[in-house]
């Protein structure tokens, strides 16, 4: 049944509002000043220290949009080499019965050299591309039954090969733009992140050390809520809510999955991996990977996936809370359900 039905209603709309950086930003905009803004950040300095914390919020939520694209891009890239790999090996193949019917009918060559001479018709056999002749119908006429069998089996397999090599090609030419596709984001992610770590390190450290209190991105006074009585709806939701648990006090790490760092979707695909069930790797993929429920009948093990464009997910694990990688600079932790707004609820 819903256990996280001690959240209310209204409390559930209120966190949706907010993401999952505005509220710990907002405190630490508090501690750093109590001082009203100003346009002008030379009069009040703490008001650019301010407006550098919520940049700080901003790029991380950008470089985990940038993040799930690079891991989509990589998990396809992946893909396409298993393809290139298996089109290459059963073109391999394929060669191999191409070139056992070459030796055939060069043994017959043989024998009729021996006789007297090699007809043409055996010349055919033998030509590196006999389609063109073999298009001729009279070519076939003055074949035995058993060498237009022959015939008609080498020119079957010399198009199969072909189309193999084709097929290899294209999935190589589309390999060779994924491998770009993945640098191009993975870029994008260093380049946010960097400009992240700047903005941070540039800040005085009472106001590094608020942020980084508000944010909890030091690791120090992690929570660990109530969870007594609460049962996951099946063994393998409960086995990934274990392994989940397990995983909160674990680095962030962009395109991280697992076993000592993660991202958000390496996270909930890890802990379903050490429960037998094999999800996608990125959220926008989880999102579709079982059946959706609403919120209000969540359970433990369902995955909770965020923001319109499905860019975080989380894993349920009960009484209003997920466990799930935040951003950049933080650990796996416990937050409440409504941290930020949800996009929907997938239960695989």
């Amino acid at each position: 049944m819903v256990s996280h039905r001690r959240t209310s209603q209204r409390g559930q709309t209120t966190l949706a509002s907010v993401t999952v950086l505005s509220a710990a930003l907002a405190t630490a905009a508090a501690a750093l000043s109590a001082q009203p803004a100003s346009a002008d950040p030379s009069e009040h300095p703490a008001a650019g220290r301010q407006d550098a914390a919520a940049r700080v919020g901003k790029l991380y939520e950008e470089a985990e949009r940038a993040t799930e694209k690079y891991d989509e891009a990589s998990a396809h890239t992946a893909q396409l080499r298993r393809e290139v790999s298996a089109l290459q090996d059963r073109a391999a193949r394929t060669q191999e019965r191409v070139n056992g019917m070459r030796s055939r009918l060069g043994a017959l060559a043989a024998a009729q050299y021996r006789s007297g001479g090699i007809d043409p018709t055996v010349r055919l056999m033998l030509s590196e591309r006999p389609d063109s002749y073999l298009e001729k119908a009279s070519a076939l006429d003055r074949l035995s039954g058993t060498q237009a069998r022959e015939l008609h089996r080498l020119q079957a397999a010399t198009r199969q090969l072909d189309q193999q090599r084709r097929e290899a090609a294209r999935k190589l030419a589309q390999l060779e733009a994924g491998r770009a596709e993945v640098a191009k984001h993975k870029k994008d992610v260093q380049r946010k992140l960097a400009t992240a770590r700047r903005l941070l390190n540039a800040l005085p450290a009472p106001a590094r050390a608020a942020y980084d209190r508000a944010t909890r991105s030091d690791g120090r006074g992690e929570r660990v809520p109530d969870l007594s009585g609460v049962e996951a709806g099946s063994g393998r939701a409960a086995a990934a809510v274990a392994a989940v648990r397990a995983a909160v006090g674990s680095p962030y790490a962009w395109g991280g999955s697992g076993p000592s760092s993660f991202d958000c979707s390496g996270l909930t695909q890890w802990a379903y991996g050490r429960a037998g069930v094999s999800l996608p790797r990125t959220s926008q993929a989880q999102r579709g990977a079982g059946t959706r429920v609403p919120l209000s009948q969540a359970r433990p093990g369902d995955l909770v996936i965020y923001r319109s464009d499905a860019s975080h997910v989380g894993m349920y694990v009960g009484n209003g809370q997920v466990v799930h990688a935040p951003y950049p600079g933080a650990r796996v932790r416990y937050d409440p359900v409504g941290m930020m707004p949800v996009s929907s609820v997938t239960r695989p």
